[in-house]
């Protein structure tokens, strides 16, 4: 059964994204439309970074709607795949949307590698068109739906994606990077369940060489450029000029000062999770090593 949320929480996802027009159940157009989706996904990952603190801090998110909802809405922090697709899906499954939930191996970072299924995206139904969603893909989350027609150029307010059909039925979403084509991550449509979704989340966050658990990674999407967090080194690139900024954090505050002020996290002053320790001192240890291990 697909899991919705109520009036009261569908306003206050509205009221997180800056969605004006839907900030209120009986204000605004609620149609299950390609506009409809559109705007959603250009706001969502606007407003909800993607982040990997509490898998820093030792700790599995919870990947009930009651609790993603919290964290990400109500306590406006971020959170990772998982957490931004199952409350973005939940939001178009109360606006009358069909979804699917999918997996998919990430190729990101290693192209000839052939990893478990751990990453989480959408297929999303409008009367007319099919779309592959996601709003949590960390550096590269998608400033907008694509339509699901492989092979087909597809340009968002960011980059230029492409969606093509490999062997054995199984799909590869590509990024246009300059005048090369980079992969994303490869998929196919068998819809998953909570329990696979479960299965992969207790991976990810618990997994010695999970790379939630050795780095920080923050994303968020801005109108007219990406700007990440990895470890200690903060990146703006514009889409538009093309120019690409980098800054290093030399302290533990001036990287708290980052995660609320650019990425908009609000923090707990110095919350405690074993074995992990506190956020400060996660911070500190992620400024050790970026020291010892300059990029």
């Amino acid at each position: 059964m697909n899991q919705t949320l109520s009036p009261a929480q569908l306003a206050a996802y509205f009221d997180r994204i800056g969605c004006i027009g839907y900030s209120a159940p009986d204000r605004g157009p609620h149609q299950a439309t390609s506009d409809t989706l559109h705007a959603l996904h250009r706001l969502h990952p606007q407003a909800i970074p993607f982040e990997n603190l509490d898998a820093l801090l030792g700790r599995t998110p919870r990947l009930d709607l009651e609790s993603v909802f919290a964290k990400l809405v109500t306590a406006r922090r971020g959170g990772y795949c998982y957490e931004h697709n199952l409350l973005f899906r939940a939001v178009l499954n109360t606006l009358g949307f069909e979804t699917t939930g999918l997996a998919a191996r990430v190729m990101w970072s290693d192209p000839a590698a052939m990893p478990p299924r751990t990453h989480m995206m959408l297929l999303v139904e409008t009367p007319d068109e099919t779309w592959l969603t996601d709003v949590g893909f960390g550096s590269m989350t998608l400033s907008a739906p694509l339509l699901f027609d492989t092979g087909r150029e597809q340009t968002t307010p960011h980059e230029t994606f492409r969606i093509d059909l490999i062997e054995r039925g199984d799909f590869l979403l590509q990024v246009k990077l300059g005048d090369a084509w980079k992969p994303i991550y490869r998929f196919d449509l068998e819809p998953q369940f909570p329990a696979d979704y479960a299965m992969a989340n207790h991976y990810v966050s618990t997994f010695p060489e999970s790379i939630f658990l050795n780095h920080l990674i923050v994303a968020r999407v801005m109108p007219g450029e990406r700007r990440t967090l990895f470890d200690a080194t903060l990146t703006r690139r514009g889409k538009a000029s093309g120019f690409e900024a980098k800054r290093e954090l030399t302290t533990a505050a001036e990287l708290r000062g980052v995660l609320q002020d650019v990425f908009g996290l609000a923090l707990a002053d110095n919350e405690t999770s074993p074995p992990a320790g506190g956020l400060d001192t996660v911070l500190e240890r992620i400024i050790r090593s970026s020291v010892s291990t300059p990029s």
